[in-house]
């Protein structure tokens, strides 16, 4: 009996799992940095830049992906359309 050779596992890398995440829709969101101290004597505005995520976009998406195997967007298979709600129901 001859196995069948698998490859080497995939292996998330956590430092990249905890700055990036992911959202529904498969894209790759991230948080500015310097935002942890010497936060006083900037203005407000930049302060408040800080609590948004920004979208990674560009070539580092690719790169980012697979440090990140198992967070690709998948259906789900027992996902069904919706109905279409424009035909009336009699």
């Amino acid at each position: 009996m001859s196995k069948k050779q698998k490859g080497p596992k995939l292996k998330t890398h956590k430092a990249t799992a905890s700055r990036i995440h992911v959202t529904g829709t498969g894209k790759l969101m991230r948080l500015k940095i310097g935002r942890s101290h010497l936060r006083r004597h900037k203005s407000s505005k930049v302060r408040k830049q800080f609590g948004a995520k920004l979208l990674i976009e560009g070539g580092f998406n690719k790169r980012i992906r697979k440090l990140l195997p198992h967070t690709t967007r998948r259906k789900h298979p027992g996902a069904e359309t919706p109905p279409d709600l424009s035909t009336p129901i009699e």
